[in-house]
Order: C-alpha cells, then structure tokens, then sequence
C-alpha cells in the first residue's frame, strides 16, 4: 500500500515531479558522457604508449628499468631466445621477441647527436607498432643490415631524410668503441615527442654485432587483450628466475600514464562531487516546496491514525521512485546522446609531450553507468531527507491549519 500510495501521489503532482526529473537527468546524463570521455583518453592512451614503445609486458634483468639506460650492456639477457619461446607458450600471449638498448653517438659527417637506440626484430615489431606512423620511407625490413630508422626529431636536428648516410658510435661490452655505416630508410614518428627526439631503431642483427653480443635487454610481450595484463604479468613473473629477471607491465614502465591517469581521475572525482550537490540543491529545493505544500495532507494522515515515522516512509518513498526513475531515464538517455557522439568522434588536440592528436569518443562501461546511476538516485533521496524530517516533527495542529 505505501509503495502503490507513494506511486500515486508522484504522478499526481506532475509540475513538481517533471522538474525532479529533469534536474536528476541532466546531472546523470553529465556523469554518463564525462565519464565515458575520461574513461576512453585511458584506453586510447594506454593503448598508443603499448603499441608504439612498450608492448603489454616486459622482461628484463633485475635493475634494468631503474639504471639500465645510462648502461645497458650491463643487464643483457643470455640467450634470449629460450626465454622467447617459453614466454610465447602463454595462452594470452601474441607474441614475444627481443630488443637490444644502446647509447651512442650518431653522426651525419657534419655533426654529433647523442642517442638512445634499439635494435629490434622488425617482422615482429610491425605487430606491434600500429602507432608508430612513418612520416618517411618505410619501416625496417627482415632482410635489412645496415638500415636503419630514426625518430622525427633525429632527422630534423641532424637534417636527415630517406637515402642519407650516418655513422653510429658506441661502446661494445667490453667497453671498446665501434662503429658502423647506416642507411636511413625512414623517419618515424611516435607517441611520445621525447622518444622521438633521440630515438634509433636498427636491426637486432646489427645492434648485436656493435655491442659485440648474442643477447638483448629486453624481451617485449604482447597479449590478444590489454585487460589480460595483470593476469599473464603475475604468471610470467612466478616463471621466473627469482632474482635475476623480473617482468613489469606497461602501466609500471610508464610514469607518463600513471601520472596522467591520476591528473584526470581527481578532476573527475571533483566533477562527480560538484555534479551530486548541484543534483542535491536542485532537487532539494523541488522537494521542499512540494512537501510543505502538502503539510495539510500529511497533516490529514496522522489525523486517522498514520504516525509520524509512516510520513516520514511515505515522503521518503515518494523522492526514491523519483530518483529511480529519473536515474533510469538519465542512464538511457545518456547512453543514446554517447552513441550518438561516438559515431561522429571528437577530434583531440595531441597531450603533453605527444605527437599526435586522435579522435575520441564515449566509452561505455558498467562502472561508470552504474556510478551515474547511484549518484543520481542517492542525491535524490538525500535531498528528501531534510524537508521530511520537518514534516514528521510538524505538530498535528499546525499541519492540519493549512487546510484552514
């Protein structure tokens, strides 16, 4: 009966509850689309820094990722090739192969500029690098020797472009100096605009006989499904050697995205306080006005026998059919108008320290709907609380005086 009396009077007072509903809308269906929009700049960012740098996992040497820049040939992996294959036998992973890091000089016949360079395994690596965007020549090939790739801000320093010719300096292992005459045959750029500023990119065949070795410093994995991470990290890291390799994720090779991730998750976090008392203070105000002008009504039900805590219920019951309903509404309404944007796209301009802009979209998921949902519905009730606990506490004769 309190639920069927409760319905009643909320399609009675058709004004009031309109503007309710309207205002819980607008709040939910902001939560749908912000969230949706943060939720795809974490997929789409995620998935460029994998696909053009890091691959989902990789294996290195114990202390390669904290001092293995500066020196390289120190946290060289032996016979790589075994760690490879028994690495690919996970069910989640696509594929596995090796790269080979280096520090060098690289030299045009006119001038020096450092570098950090890798020798990789191109026929493996073009699964990889779908955001790895030739802006000249072409990407290393199986049977190159002596070619090589270099980032855009290489080329535009050293002034270099397809067909020139450059000497690379390094160090060997055993810290002797060694030299090899290159080919470029493509400019490439990246995600990230700092990559490419020092980026070479050779054969891993190549790299290995500079360094005067057979190893390599680190074996890239990649997965059929980015959400398999976690998952494959934590059985490549058990099948490890304890204490000599160790197998790190993409998320923690990259201080980039955790800082990035954390920057527009407290921006969304306020976003959704901000949204929640704007809900409270709209819908407050509704209600309010709508319960005290029905204070003779309440008034009324006490009257023939109602106790104040069955008002308390009723009013209660009244604002949390509306806050399902208009977060309902909110949710489907929100999902469609995210459709909607997602089949045009929005075009971003690049992010810090980026090359490239992309097309964003509205990304769905249940965490989010759900949040929007909650907070749409929980503001609702809470806006009703105050104005009933008034109305409870109103003495039966002041509240029946309304009908005077």
């Amino acid at each position: 009966m309190l639920l069927k009396l409760a319905f009643r009077n909320v399609l009675r007072q058709r004004v009031r509850t309109t503007i309710t509903l309207a205002a819980i809308m607008f709040g939910v269906v902001g939560l749908v689309l912000s969230g949706g929009f943060v939720k795809d700049i974490f997929v789409q960012l995620g998935e460029a820094i994998i696909q053009s740098e890091t691959g989902h996992i990789q294996v290195t040497r114990t202390g390669f990722a904290d001092k293995g820049s500066r020196q390289p040939e120190r946290y060289l992996i032996e016979e790589p090739s075994r760690l490879v294959e028994a690495l690919s036998a996970d069910p989640s992973v696509r594929a596995a192969f090796a790269r080979l890091s280096f520090s060098g000089m690289l030299n045009n016949g006119r001038r020096d500029l450092p570098i950090v360079g890798e020798g990789i395994e191109p026929d493996k690596e073009a699964q990889l690098g779908t955001f790895l965007k030739m802006l000249d020549g072409r990407p290393l090939e199986a049977e190159d020797m002596f070619q090589a790739i270099i980032g855009e801000g290489v080329a535009h320093v050293l002034g270099l472009k397809t067909g020139d010719q450059v000497t690379l300096l390094m160090n060997t292992t055993d810290g002797a100096l060694n030299t090899i005459d290159l080919e470029i045959v493509g400019v490439f750029q990246s995600f990230s605009r700092d990559y490419d500023a020092r980026a070479v990119r050779l054969p891993l065949a190549a790299a290995r006989e500079l360094m005067a070795t057979t190893g390599a410093n680190r074996i890239i994995v990649t997965l059929d499904e980015t959400d398999d991470t976690d998952r494959t990290l934590e059985r490549i890291a058990v099948s490890l050697p304890e204490g000599s390799l160790e197998a790190r994720s993409w998320k923690q090779l990259s201080d980039f995205y955790d800082k990035t991730l954390q920057l527009y998750q407290r921006q969304f976090d306020v976003l959704k306080v901000i949204i929640l008392l704007m809900v409270v203070l709209s819908v407050s105000n509704t209600v309010s006005m709508s319960t005290f002008e029905r204070l003779g009504e309440f008034g009324t039900l006490q009257a023939l026998g109602n106790t104040r805590y069955s008002v308390f219920r009723l009013i209660m019951t009244e604002n949390a059919l509306i806050g399902l309903i208009g977060a309902s509404l909110g949710v489907i309404t929100g999902i469609l108008i995210a459709l909607a944007i997602s089949a045009i796209g929005i075009p971003m301009p690049p992010p810090p320290s980026a090359n490239t802009g992309y097309t964003a979209t509205i990304r769905l998921d249940a965490p989010s709907i759900s949040t929007a949902f909650l907070i749409g519905f929980s503001a609702t009730v809470l806006a009703a609380v105050y104005p009933a606990i008034r109305v409870a506490r109103t003495k039966l004769v002041e509240a029946l005086r309304q009908w005077v």
